[in-house]
């Protein structure tokens, strides 16, 4: 039904409103609003003789009893139409990321450059760096463009530089498994190998500081913000008397194994933490059995893991999936795999950070319920009686609440007291040991030199959004949709479907 013109008088003024009474009232109130100056919340709409018992008429006249606030300003920027912008403006107005085209079993650097995406600081340090090496220079230039499209965007040049610095890319697939023929095909690559050899050229990228700007001559981003220290101590079984041997590594992810008996990803993480081994023994003057024990001493602010679902198969003679369902975590501890240096450092923090989260939790819920009880009870009186009659005043929650910032700015405080000053001094590590699953990257199929990889990033990485909206975008090529957070189970392998492979986790904020 078209709208009808009204009239309302307020003040000794007759003035023009526009009523849809398909439309809630508080639609019309609000149009009396910006013509009169009076809040909703102290306005009363009455016609001459009381109750509004009919549909209203084209020219009816509706008196506002209220005192006038200020009038709502006009915007300080000019709204601008979709159809007035070019590309670049449109896409910072859309929410939706752009994807990336297959140019012929590129998916796996497709899903691997998404994943990516999920470390706004690599962005920053991209960006601001004077001098970049030629790889890093066309993953910055990649990521430029793609924030300047709506369109899947072709990867041609980035694609062209990686196969370059990295020859086994350029490999050529002429079996024809993959759907393509002939000498111009190119052969399916592994994802990880591609994560690995892009986190590896990006070593020399200069690290940021807490403000956002390169630092000149100290440490290098990786060392900074995805490179974890790996501690291992090596024992020997038979020979409990010979002293074990410690040594520190530096490692960019932690793997899953998945044996039989693997069921989740924790598991596999501890398992390829604790093993065994034969080497010779000095004391015993041959082979002998060793126990390797591997614990983190240091976890990078981004932590990635490895699921090993790809083994060599000796009576097969070549790589084989391993389909086995592992169910991942989409919010991981790594206090159980840490040193106990580094667990007497993060415990404090990560343990008053968990109730917070708890307390967070429980203020969410209450404002919801609150949210849905007002709603409620505005639905529920008629259209006739909300136009005529005063709006009652929101139900008061018990024990009210302070507005959110509030009980930000207070925790931040207090977990900034209890982070260790070693993790304070160290920018770029984690300070908490708990992490968010923010990336992730599958594969699809039942051959290890084929099948088709998909990214998946958390939309909260590419915009605010509401804390209890968890989604995911799916990046298959330049395919971009929106999955469910209740879907990630769908992922966690057991047949030829997507199956998780590398996850990359965050640490946790502390505000």
């Amino acid at each position: 039904m078209a709208p009808l013109q009204v009239h309302v008088k307020h003040a000794g003024k007759t003035l023009d409103v526009n009523l849809d009474t398909s439309l809630p009232p508080a639609v019309f109130k609000d149009a009396v609003y910006q013509v009169t100056g009076v809040p909703p919340e102290r306005m009363k709409v009455m016609i001459k003789g009381g109750v509004l018992k009919v549909a209203p008429k084209v020219g009816q006249t509706f008196m506002v009893i209220g005192a006038a606030g200020e009038l709502p300003k006009p915007p300080e920027k000019p709204i601008v139409f979709l159809e007035d912008m070019d590309e670049s403006e449109i896409a910072e107005a859309l929410s939706l990321p752009v994807g990336l085209k297959n140019l012929g079993n590129t998916c796996y650097m497709n899903a691997t450059v998404q994943a990516m995406r999920a470390i706004p600081e690599l962005q920053t340090a991209l960006s601001t760096s004077p001098y970049l090496d030629v790889l890093p220079r066309a993953l910055r230039d990649l990521y430029s463009n793609m924030s300047r499209t709506t369109e899947g965007y072709i990867p041609t040049t980035f694609l062209t530089v990686l196969r370059q610095v990295v020859p086994q890319f350029g490999e050529v697939d002429r079996s024809g498994k993959n759907g393509i023929v002939g000498p111009a095909g190119y052969a399916q690559q592994d994802a990880e190998e591609c994560w690995t050899q892009l986190a590896n050229s990006l070593k020399e990228v200069p690290g940021i500081d807490i403000t956002g700007n390169t630092v000149s001559g100290g440490r290098r981003f990786v060392d900074q913000f995805m490179m974890a220290e790996m501690r291992r101590e090596l024992k020997c079984d038979e020979a409990p008397e010979e002293p074990s041997t410690v040594t520190i590594e530096k490692v960019l992810k932690i793997e899953c194994n998945i044996s039989a008996t693997t069921n989740y990803m924790h598991t596999g993480i501890k398992d390829a933490m604790n093993s065994q081994l034969e080497k010779s023994s000095p004391s015993l003057g041959r082979q002998a059995v060793y126990s390797q024990t591997s614990r983190l001493s240091r976890l990078p602010s981004y932590l990635t893991v490895h699921m090993v679902r790809f083994a060599w198969r000796r009576d097969i003679g070549k790589k084989a999936k391993i389909m086995r369902k592992v169910k991942f975590a989409s919010e991981f501890d790594a206090l159980e795999i840490v040193t106990d240096e580094l667990k007497s450092k993060l415990t404090p923090v990560s343990g008053r950070l968990k109730s917070i989260e708890k307390e967070r939790a429980e203020r969410r819920k209450v404002r919801k319920r609150t949210k849905v009880a007002q709603e409620a009870s505005s639905s529920s009186r008629p259209a006739e009686e909300n136009i005529d009659v005063e709006m009652a005043p929101a139900s008061e929650v018990p024990g009210d609440l302070e507005e959110e910032s509030v009980y930000r700015a207070r925790e931040l405080a207090e977990l900034e007291g209890l982070v260790d000053a070693d993790l304070k001094n160290d920018y770029g590590c984690s300070v908490t040991g708990l992490y968010d699953l923010v990336a992730i990257v599958t594969h699809k199929g039942a051959d290890a030199d084929a099948g088709h990889y998909i990214g998946f990033v958390k939309k909260s990485v590419f915009h605010a959004n509401p804390v209890d909206d968890e989604d995911w975008y799916k990046f298959d090529d330049d395919k971009v949709s929106v999955f469910p957070r209740e879907k990630l189970g769908t992922i966690d392998g057991g047949g030829e479907d997507a199956s998780a492979y590398v996850l990359l986790y965050r640490s946790k904020p502390l505000a």
